[in-house]
């Protein structure tokens, strides 16, 4: 049986384990939940959403779903488990459930130094301080922090600062104080994205409007910003990216999910 990319619609192949190798990268089909939508990596813990707006969480190599709650996005950290459901709501995933945590945002991040960041649909960018996020257990209600300037995709790790892009595809990084959620600045950063990842050991990913990949360079404590792109080649157009623990797990545009080491 041929397994490559894309695959047919039967998905037949997807149980086969098949190597994909690439200047930089090996990738391997990943667990299969298809059709996937988005996809997060945090603290040797993978989330991930479907088609159908299920929230699924992995244990080994099975997939498991996380209540009945609809979510568009999750992301897991330092803070948690936490979602956004088809009307922007925040969650926390608490003993087994999401549990409504106030905000409207279309897209949040928990990968922080224990602050929870997002964005909304009008592309404004808030964030809840670590204090808060990280004990919220069911009470109400949170008072997220608005932080200045209008990204349409935020990211951010525990050590190495935060990455956005705005409508405009440009890319910016900062550093927030994860008690109080000041940040130092905007600064730009060459290139173009639509979707960008940090993660906990400051590796920074994009994804571009054409489902290219590329990784930053030249991170370090004293140039937290990095210093070039190098480009991933993939076997296919790419959605969605997340990184952790050495392995880059990749979301294609056809839904599939890939296990990278780059």
């Amino acid at each position: 049986m041929y397994c490559g990319f894309p695959f047919k619609s039967d998905t037949s192949c997807i149980e086969l384990t098949c190597a994909f190798f690439f200047t930089g990268c090996t990738c391997t089909e990943g667990p299969q939940q298809f059709p996937a939508v988005q996809i997060d990596a945090g603290q040797g813990n993978v989330v991930m959403t479907d088609s159908n707006n299920h929230a699924y969480f992995l244990l080994g190599s099975q997939w498991y779903k996380m209540g009945s709650l609809n979510l568009k996005h999750v992301s897991v950290g330092p803070a948690g488990i936490w979602g956004v459901d088809l009307n922007n709501r925040v969650y926390k995933y608490v003993a087994g459930s999401f549990v409504f945590a106030n905000g409207d945002l279309q897209q949040v991040d928990a990968g922080g130094d224990g602050q929870v960041v997002g964005v909304t649909n009008t592309f404004t960018i808030h964030c809840l301080k670590s204090t808060i996020a990280s004990a919220y257990r069911k009470q109400s209600p949170l008072s997220w922090t608005t932080l200045p300037g209008l990204l349409m995709y935020f990211s951010c790790s525990t050590n190495y600062g935060c990455w956005g892009v705005n409508s405009a595809q440009n890319i910016f990084f900062t550093e927030v104080t994860p008690s109080t959620c000041d940040i130092s600045g905007w600064t730009h950063v060459e290139g173009a994205a639509v979707k960008v990842e940090i993660e906990t050991d400051g590796s920074v990913f994009v994804v571009t409007k054409d489902g290219d990949v590329f990784q930053r360079e030249g991170i370090d404590s004293s140039t937290p910003q990095g210093t070039s792109w190098t480009h991933l080649p993939m076997p296919s157009r790419i959605s969605h990216v997340s990184y952790d623990h050495g392995n880059l797990w990749v979301v294609t545009d056809y839904g599939t999910i890939l296990k990278c080491v780059c």
